[in-house]
């Protein structure tokens, strides 16, 4: 498992100390799109601010170059399956390359929101209720246990993949099968409508609570995306217990499944006020409709110190 260091030679006052980058981008997973943009996004950042910063695609390329042309580092943008779940984070290791965000462990753990939610509620955090789906669930009992509207999600897919608002009995079946189709493990999780949050961890520090109010039916693709509706509320309109209490949920949550460098920790409110948690999500998004970024702003940072804070705090050796 790789250890988290900062390597002192490696300060963002002197970008050439980080040598020469990959910015690993693009991907295999149903999240490509999404990576291309926050790669891109990533890679301009870092080279106007001096690094010696480069796109890789390891779905084009052989992660093997990576040593090869003499990269020092990687800077993961990669979302999703082969780049969010541990996967390439281990072939890295095996290279000696280091990289950006969280180990193996704590990669492949975040990925999947079921054993995500194992291990919180083994620390007795708050999750929302929950099931597992199969072919052969009883839908009455689901919904009965649950109540509607419910969710019905893939326990390894981000970005809102193959997730549905289930209103009716009537359509719990079909939102199976369009989870199913991204991954074989489905979860349905009871609704809570209070409110949703997010909270970006950078080292050790936890940055602003966002509020986030979506304008579609709820926080879907094209609402994290596309749309220009979504609005996005930071300061969040919490009161300061109510935020302190959330950064220190969202780093005690991300500590737990091995968290290290940066990532973000997703939660539910509800009309009472209680807090839960909802997911971890450990290569976050870097696109201009992304929750870090607008987080690190609130908090004095730049896009570009926060990406250099971001390669500061890359696993090496």
């Amino acid at each position: 498992m790789a250890i988290q260091t900062t390597d002192p030679q490696a300060s963002s006052k002197n970008p050439a100390s980080f040598g020469k980058v990959a910015v690993l981008l693009g991907g295999r997973s149903a999240e490509r799109e999404v990576s291309l943009k926050s790669g891109a996004a990533v890679l301009a950042a870092l080279q106007r601010s001096g690094v010696d910063a480069h796109s890789f695609d390891p779905a084009e390329k052989n992660l093997q170059l990576l040593v090869d042309d003499g990269f020092d580092r990687a800077f993961i943008a990669l979302h999703g399956r082969f780049g969010e779940d541990g996967t390439v984070q281990g072939a890295l290791e095996l290279l000696g390359v280091p990289y950006t965000g969280s180990g193996v462990l704590a990669s492949a753990l975040g990925m999947d929101k079921w054993r995500t939610k194992l291990v919180w509620q083994a620390a007795k955090l708050p999750v929302p209720d929950y099931v597992l789906l199969d072919q052969d669930s009883n839908w009455n009992a689901v919904a009965q246990q649950l109540g509607l509207p419910l969710f019905v999600k893939p326990a390894n897919e981000g970005s809102s993949v193959g997730i549905s608002k289930v209103k009716t009995l009537d359509e719990l079946p079909g939102a199976y099968r369009a989870a199913y189709i991204h991954d074989k493990l489905v979860l349905a999780e009871s609704y809570v409508g209070g409110g949703e949050y997010t909270v970006a961890i950078l080292g050790e520090q936890a940055l602003p609570v966002i509020k986030i109010e979506p304008a579609n039916e709820f926080y879907d693709y094209e609402a994290k995306y596309l749309s220009n509706k979504t609005r996005y509320l930071c300061p969040s309109g919490l009161s300061v217990a109510q935020e302190t209490e959330m950064q220190r949920l969202a780093k005690r949550s991300f500590a737990l499944i091995g968290g290290q460098g940066w990532g973000r920790i997703d939660f539910l409110m509800d009309e009472a006020g209680t807090l839960f948690l909802l997911e971890a999500n450990t290569s976050p998004g870097m696109t201009d409709h992304s929750l870090v970024p607008m987080a690190a702003r609130q908090s004095g940072m730049s896009f570009e110190q926060l990406v250099l804070r971001v390669l500061e705090l890359a696993h090496v050796g």
